[in-house]
């Protein structure tokens, strides 16, 4: 069995209706619909705990390549295969490239304001809210350069326009979950956004996925990203 149950490995089970919980690592006492089938429980915060690092790894970057931005941070001891720690990554990873591209941000506010943003959006949100984190984390970084606001009118528009071509595409390839592929196809999406509406030319690379082998619902040659359709 790959990484699931963060204790004991065995696999997720996914609840109808929220149920209390309590977290095996911190004790915390919350409500949830997730659990291992062994009814072990992990927290958000428990589950990203050595998130705030990613900050570090973003301002010593130089790269306008967001894709290999965020699989640095994939390949880091706290980012497992899937988990909330996505939603923050994926913002991260863009903020960075777009100002080493010439855009215009304050990267440490920026980074700041994306990891207390990300944190708000929890695990499951893809399955339970019918709006991938990942892509949600693309509407927050559109957000953030256009600095955007209840009261805004085009940064309004933008950071919506942007939240919602990426679930597009997430919601074009279907489920099950993978957190990898659909950070990718949310940040893929962003760089052409960001060049179509900012004018700031992010670097595009082809994605091939080396994730496939920890991935339990791994759909194979229907994602775009398959070793398989190379």
């Amino acid at each position: 069995m790959k990484e699931e149950c963060l204790i004991c490995k065995a696999p997720l089970e996914y609840l109808e209706h929220d149920v209390p919980m309590e977290c095996e690592i911190c004790g915390k006492k919350e409500n949830s619909k997730t659990r291992c089938v062994n009814g072990h429980y992990v927290c958000n915060d428990c589950h990203t705990k050595g998130l705030d690092s990613v900050i570090g790894v973003c301002l010593a970057e130089t790269s306008k390549d967001p894709i290999a931005i965020i699989e640095k941070m994939m390949d880091m001891p706290f980012c497992h295969m899937h988990g909330p720690e996505h939603h923050v990554m994926v913002g991260c990873a863009l903020l960075t490239a777009y100002k080493n591209a010439g855009g215009d941000v304050d990267l440490p506010e920026a980074l700041r304001e994306m990891m207390s943003r990300g944190k708000n959006v929890p695990g499951g949100s893809c399955g339970f809210w019918g709006a991938c984190g990942a892509g949600i984390s693309s509407g927050m970084f559109v957000s953030i350069i256009s600095k955007s606001t209840p009261l805004t009118n085009e940064p309004f528009a933008l950071s919506h326009k942007m939240t919602a071509r990426s679930l597009e595409r997430i919601g074009d390839i279907g489920g099950p979950r993978c957190c990898k592929r659909d950070s990718f196809l949310s940040i893929l999406s962003a760089v052409d956004f960001v060049r179509e509406k900012f004018g700031v030319e992010m670097e595009k690379p082809e994605v091939v996925c080396r994730y496939s082998s920890k991935n339990n619902q791994c759909i194979g040659k229907r994602c775009p990203f398959s070793k398989a359709n190379r």
